[in-house]
């Protein structure tokens, strides 16, 4: 049963596709950390990765989908050994307005991928990094030992680059999870509150913080399921649903690809394998095809309902 629905009925709401302006390309769930709240179950052990094939059937898309931003993400994309052929197509693409890249930050210490935050400034990428905290204690416990003080190092070498300091084609963002299951606090305070503990501790500037709510599906489901949590979790999701937010839902303007090129409406829709109102993939549609189309929905959606509300880009207060 599909409580969610029920209560996007109530609210007199039907939520349908109203345009794409973004495509989201998930590259693969091959990933350099294995991070506990983590809803792709992504880590070192996986094998799925996006062909070449797959990757210029996006670029075909991006090409006809008129403006549009297109957002990477994965596991790791930087793992994906044709992210730069990508990235670099896409930069051929006038009508791309933005290309945007998901990083866990620490993939970018290795030397195999160094040369990445480089590549990234000469191609006006911008970089959306994960950064669960602005202590080492809270990043530890999420993400492992280690990384904390590697993601300090890559966010000083964005910042010598130009990335975070003002510039709007190096924009830098820092995205917050919660470390439990409890919904993030007010986006604009804990932005304040990075930008003051990362400045005065280590000199780092970045341009926004985004507070993504933990969905209750993949690495964190199976989490609270351990913890005998997940009830008290989605009580907690669904108490504090806001109809407003349906407005404003990621899913109503994107599409989401997986590493096969198969449609989803949300990256949480492709790990929960239910794929959008379509029976085309990447290579037999356009973006026309796929406005108008209505949204499927779950439970899990009172994640991104919830509150202040969630999505890619932070919360919509």
């Amino acid at each position: 049963m599909n409580k969610f629905q029920e209560y996007v009925d109530k609210a007199k709401q039907s939520l349908i596709r109203d345009t794409i302006d973004c495509i989201q390309v998930n590259m693969g769930y091959l990933c350099n950390l294995q991070c506990l709240h983590c809803h792709v179950e992504a880590g070192p052990g996986r094998q799925e990765t996006m062909s070449l094939a797959v990757v210029e059937d996006c670029l075909r898309f991006a090409q006809s989908a008129g403006e549009i931003d297109v957002d990477i993400t994965g596991g790791s994309p930087e793992m994906n050994r044709h992210l730069t052929h990508f990235i670099s197509s896409l930069r051929q693409i006038k009508s791309v307005k933005r290309i945007i890249v998901r990083s866990n930050l620490a993939i970018l210490q290795d030397s195999a991928y160094s040369h990445l935050p480089e590549f990234f400034a000469a191609n006006g990428v911008e970089i959306v990094a994960s950064m669960p905290c602005y202590t080492e204690s809270n990043v530890t416990a999420q993400r492992g030992k280690g990384v904390y003080s590697a993601n300090i190092e890559v966010l000083k070498q964005l910042n010598s680059l130009g990335y975070g300091t003002g510039k709007p084609e190096l924009k830098l963002s820092l995205v917050y999870n919660p470390g439990g299951d409890c919904l993030p606090g007010p986006q604009s305070e804990l932005e304040v509150a990075y930008k003051e503990n990362l400045g005065n501790d280590f000199g780092i500037t970045f341009d926004t913080l985004f507070t993504i709510t933990n969905m209750p599906i993949g690495r964190f489901r199976t989490d609270l399921v351990n913890k005998e949590l997940l009830d008290d979790y989605m009580d907690l999701l669904i108490s504090n649903f806001n109809a407003k937010n349906l407005e404003k839902v990621m899913c109503r303007k994107q599409i989401n690809v997986d590493w096969k090129g198969r449609l989803f409406d949300c990256d949480f829709n492709q790990m929960l394998q239910v794929p959008a109102s379509t029976s085309g993939t990447i290579d037999s549609v356009t973006a026309r095809d796929l406005v108008g189309l209505t949204i499927k929905t779950g439970d899990h959606c009172f994640g991104c309902t919830a509150g202040a509300g969630s999505s890619c880009q932070g919360s919509f207060a």
